[in-house]
């Protein structure tokens, strides 16, 4: 159990291997890793490869160099999904147990025509294993939460209480289980995000909720996006960050987190750029809009 003190951080930075740190990944990292330092926390690195089919060969070595070049090192040793296998099990085990999941052979194209959302169909049906999703039996459904940087946020009422999949027919183990059991796991106190995680951040409190848990608290920074509704993403070719020559990106992804450097540690080293950072690091001047569009 998370003790209760104000005063005890741990957060963490989880890329996935399906390519390279782009700008936006950047973003995530620092301020996340900012956050921590700056409240005296610990910083930890989770690498996401549960999805095989779209991961890039070699990508999770290079996320690494890229992580180090740019003055940004974890306290703990990297925790891989991929290695978490037994503990997502054991979770599933529990609750079906409790009947707090079940299989679902539901299809996108049969959800998409029932508004997108879906309606339980399968929750009574004693579906068969094969072939078939997991669902959560979500009994909670929350979909008001307060933030860190957004303050007050409020999600679709019918999305929030939708039962979600927590494995998939292709027996993955989809990302709203992954991710609460791993940041229960690691004991994670604090999450700095992107703000493309607004909804699934009320899915997730009503899992840890479900799982009798605390909840860490959660901060939505603005996503970099290139036009309104195109963040940058790996999905999307974004150009990977130079880690050979780091310090142009780290001042202007500072700047795009409001932090607002001097303009003479635009010639500084990483280390020192960091070292003003973590001391200045101001979550309260994080814009909170949900998207800025970069000047290119």
């Amino acid at each position: 159990m998370r003790p209760d003190n104000a005063s005890y951080y741990r957060g963490r930075f989880a890329p996935s291997p399906s390519g390279l740190l782009h700008f936006g990944s950047l973003i995530a990292a620092l301020a996340s890793y900012l956050d921590a330092k700056h409240n005296n926390g610990q910083w930890l690195l989770r690498i996401e490869d549960i999805d095989p089919p779209r991961e890039q060969s070699g990508a999770s070595s290079e996320i690494l160099k890229t992580l180090e070049s740019y003055g940004l090192h974890w306290d703990e040793d990297v925790l891989y999904q991929s290695q978490q296998s037994a503990i997502y099990h054991e979770v599933l085990a529990e609750l079906a147990e409790q009947k707090l999941s079940y299989y679902c052979r539901c299809t996108r194209a049969q959800i998409k025509a029932q508004g997108g959302i879906y309606q339980g169909q399968c929750k009574n049906l004693a579906q068969p294993v094969n072939n078939s999703a997991i669902r959560i039996n979500n009994t909670v459904g929350i979909s008001q939460y307060n933030d860190l940087i957004q303050t007050q946020v409020t999600c679709d009422t019918k999305l929030a209480q939708e039962d979600f999949i927590v494995v998939r027919k292709d027996g993955l183990f989809a990302y709203q289980l992954a991710v609460v059991v791993d940041d229960i796991y690691q004991n994670i106190s604090h999450v700095i995000r992107g703000c493309d995680l607004l909804e699934p951040t009320a899915r997730q409190l009503s899992f840890y909720q479900i799982l009798q848990h605390n909840a860490p608290k959660f901060g939505h920074f603005p996503l970099a996006v290139s036009k309104p509704g195109f963040k940058l993403s790996k999905q999307n070719s974004a150009p990977a960050i130079d880690k050979n020559n780091p310090l142009p990106s780290l001042f202007s992804a500072l700047v795009f987190l409001g932090q607002h450097p001097p303009n003479g540690l635009q010639t500084a080293s990483v280390d020192e750029l960091l070292t003003w950072a973590i001391t200045h690091w101001s979550i309260a001047q994080v814009p909170k809009s949900q998207e800025i569009i970069l000047q290119v």
